[in-house]
């Protein structure tokens, strides 16, 4: 047994090894890793096995039920459009982000519609009222995905609703993610699948409580009834979203309702990840691709990420639109913990004079999580970067708008976990007029925020710091 014991040491620095030379990863996140390793001989081995699987090496995604040939066909199509100016823009503003909406569509087959109406919510009350009126509304078919499904008062509505539509003949399909839900009870969703419904599970554990992909997250959250009304954003299904729960109080989210193509793009991320978690997998009927003439004026892109891509093509829409900002980047995430290209794109920004306003929570709902975030704020505050504690509630909302012109809203927050790890949607709006309403959303939030100056950042105690530290060294892998 003590020979045994003794090579511990080796087989771990061999396998430190193997992850430095086989990998491949970010460097950050591989020495991350080696920390780890080393320093937790045995338990660090199965914390990689569990967090540190690579997935961008893995087709995970299938094709073959949609007809590659013809998605390819529309997206060069569109980008023959840009490249010869054929593209005749609603709002003419937008002409200044063709970089952006080509590098989208090249990279994420973020086709670029312009027919489409968006509402946007900041309270759970109204979007889930919205969401259980499309609900009873539906007439063919309701497909839900959620990371987080809570079997509470809200759970409960939202169940009730979609097996009263499975009763009428509506086909509902509703996707949630494993490590999110782990507590949900497997029986929350029978009524449902009696009443018609169909549930899949996204990764689901082999092994009860033990997800050997728990690193690896479906964080989406979309919601599309009938193919012509879809929800893309923060809000999870739960009382706490809803402010129902004493630790956090009021909770502070941005969630879209749009009507329009873009939802059908929607649509085909569900499908994509419908197809992959069932063993019911769907085809691209025409029942849900209605062609509809929506009446909208609003630009959109459906922009997907995910560990299963090294393009990190959400990190690169929110670079893109750093760089593009002339005059101010409003940003407001729970967790900010950028990658070394973001944190510089935010600091050159800084210094060419862009009025760059960054929120974050007052209070954590992740620790560790907090830290790293408190740290990587502080750091740019003396470069002229604002800082906001919100303090009304927590703060869940993923936005990023830039000169009041263009934005980002989805379930992507401003961390690494979301850049590499979790697979995430984001609805990138092209919208003088939606965009400035999303830049007034923020400037009343401040009036809820107390700021979080140099002064604070410098006089901050010595275990925070010691904390601070601890939290940024492994922030590649929170």
């Amino acid at each position: 047994m003590q020979h045994i014991y003794s090579l511990i040491p080796i087989l771990n620095l061999l396998f430190a090894a193997a992850v430095v030379f086989l990998e491949r990863k970010n460097p950050g996140v591989t020495w991350a890793w080696v920390m780890v390793l080393v320093f937790l001989p045995g338990f660090g081995f199965f914390l990689y096995l569990v967090f540190g699987q690579n997935l961008s090496r893995r087709k995970i995604y299938k094709l073959k039920e949609f007809n590659q040939k013809d998605i390819e066909a529309i997206i060069e199509g569109q980008r023959q459009g840009f490249r010869e100016s054929e593209i005749q823009y609603k709002d003419p503003l937008m002409a200044d982000y063709q970089d952006l909406i080509y590098m989208n569509l090249s990279s994420s087959a973020a086709v670029y519609t312009q027919d489409n109406e968006v509402v946007t919510y900041t309270d759970g009350d109204r979007k889930f009222n919205a969401l259980l009126d499309a609900i009873r509304k539906a007439t063919n078919h309701i497909h839900l995905m959620y990371y987080i499904v809570k079997d509470d008062r809200l759970g409960q509505r939202i169940l009730e609703a979609l097996t009263a539509k499975a009763r009428e003949g509506v086909k509902v399909r509703f996707l949630y993610d494993d490590i999110g839900s782990v507590w949900l009870p497997k029986s929350f969703f029978r009524p449902l699948v009696e009443a018609g419904g169909e549930v899949a599970v996204f990764f689901p554990s082999k092994i009860p409580y033990l997800n050997f992909r728990f690193n690896y997250r479906n964080h989406r959250k979309l919601a599309i009834i009938d193919g012509a009304v879809g929800f893309i954003g923060g809000f999870n299904i739960g009382d706490e979203y809803l402010g129902l729960l004493q630790r956090f109080g009021y909770w502070r989210d941005t969630h879209l309702k749009i009507e329009g193509s873009a939802v059908l793009q929607m649509q085909a991320q569900f499908f994509m990840d419908w197809n992959l978690a069932s063993t019911n997998s769907v085809k691209p009927e025409a029942r849900y691709y209605p062609r509809i003439p929506f009446n909208g004026h609003v630009g959109v892109q459906i922009v997907s990420s995910g560990p299963d891509s090294e393009l990190e093509q959400i990190r690169n829409g929110y670079l893109k639109m750093i760089y593009a900002a002339k005059e101010s980047i409003y940003i407001q995430t729970p967790y900010f913990i950028p990658d070394e290209s973001l944190m510089t794109a935010v600091k050159m920004a800084a210094l060419a004079g862009v009025d760059i306003r960054i929120m974050i929570p007052s209070v954590p709902d992740h620790k560790m999580v907090y830290w790293a975030t408190t740290s990587y704020l502080g750091e740019l505050l003396n470069l002229g970067v604002k800082g906001f504690l919100y303090e009304k509630g927590f703060l869940h909302a993923k936005t990023i708008v830039i000169d009041g012109k263009v934005a980002s809203i989805g379930t992507a927050n401003v961390d690494i976990r979301s850049f590499k790890l979790n697979f995430e949607v984001n609805a990138f709006i092209y919208d003088t007029e939606t965009a400035a309403r999303q830049k007034k959303i923020f400037e009343k939030d401040m009036l809820d925020c107390s700021e979080f100056t140099p002064a604070m950042f410098r006089n901050r105690s010595l275990p925070a710091r010691f904390k601070e530290s601890l939290a940024r060294l492994i922030s590649p892998i929170l």
